[in-house]
């Protein structure tokens, strides 16, 4: 069996596994490869489009053709920086729905694939162990309890961790678990070959250091 030179990150939102990622390919000298973007990407895309989330048709086409640009630190839709933009709640439920769509996963699955280079690859998502990368060297299914991702999200952008804003990010991360597991597609779920790292009790340099030391295990 080839393996490919790849660690696979999957995990449902807000569990920390896109922050583990970028920093694990820094340590490794890899290229990071963050799919849930390009799906928040289609998603906004369509909607300043004035495309439905579940017009398969279109939105499979706006996928194709995605005007993205990753550029550092930053995200670049048709020249503009969305790299909050696409971070929000609202923009994450988008993402769900246009990933529950056949073509829509079709069109990008190509695109996530060309990451790769003979540099190796980090990659986080909700499929990349699974569907993208099924012979990636190690694959790592991260999760954390969704009060505590709740809780993150809120410090990430700067609210307290409890209130009616919080209830609403509680209840939007609960929602979006729901939607990815239930999905007919490509499900969230723990694959039997993936090592279980729940972070819910952990900074993110232990989650980092775990991960290297799996990955020098390989």
């Amino acid at each position: 069996m080839n393996r490919q030179k790849v660690i696979a990150i999957d995990g449902p939102g807000a569990s920390g596994k896109g922050t583990v990622a970028s920093r694990v390919a820094a340590a490794l000298g890899y290229d990071y490869l963050d799919s849930g973007a390009l799906y928040r990407l289609t998603a906004l895309y369509a909607q300043k489009q004035g495309v439905q989330w579940h017009d398969e048709h279109r939105v499979s086409e706006l996928a194709e053709k995605l005007p993205t640009v990753f550029a550092g630190s930053s995200i670049l839709l048709d020249g503009e920086d969305v790299s909050d933009s696409i971070r929000t709640e609202a923009v994450g439920m988008g993402a769900s729905a246009v990933a529950q769509l056949p073509k829509v996963r079709a069109a990008l699955l190509q695109r996530q694939r060309d990451f790769l280079t003979a540099k190796g690859l980090v990659a986080d998502g909700r499929d990349i162990g699974s569907v993208v990368f099924p012979e990636a060297e190690l694959k790592i299914f991260l999760t954390a309890e969704s009060k505590i991702r709740a809780e993150r999200r809120a410090k990430q952008i700067g609210i307290p961790c409890e209130g009616p804003a919080f209830d609403r990010i509680l209840s939007d991360i609960k929602a979006r678990d729901e939607a990815d597991r239930n999905r007919t597609l490509a499900p969230l779920k723990q694959q039997p070959d993936a090592l279980l790292l729940d972070t819910s009790h952990m900074s993110i340099e232990e989650s980092i250091k775990k991960v290297l030391d799996w990955y020098h295990k390989v």
